[in-house]
């Protein structure tokens, strides 16, 4: 009888370390380029977006302290 249980708590733990292993990540990363066409302070990021969707690029978002916009795509 402990020999099953002990089996059968081997056999679930392969189970769940071999299904952990064919997990495929699901997020693609994010590059990220300052804009070339957006001139001042980014005050908001769908401006920014609607620019940087002019550069080619998939969005954006205004960052950092002087609020630059920085464009996005998949890398």
């Amino acid at each position: 009888m402990e020999m099953r249980k002990c089996f059968g708590l081997l056999f679930l733990l392969f189970i769940v370390f071999f299904t952990s292993q064919m997990v495929v990540p699901s997020e693609a990363r994010v590059c990220q380029s300052q804009s070339h066409g957006y001139k001042g302070p980014c005050s908001g990021d769908h401006n920014c977006a609607l620019v940087c969707r002019n550069e080619g690029f998939s969005g954006g978002k205004c960052k950092g302290f002087r609020r630059r916009c920085f464009c996005t795509k998949f890398c």
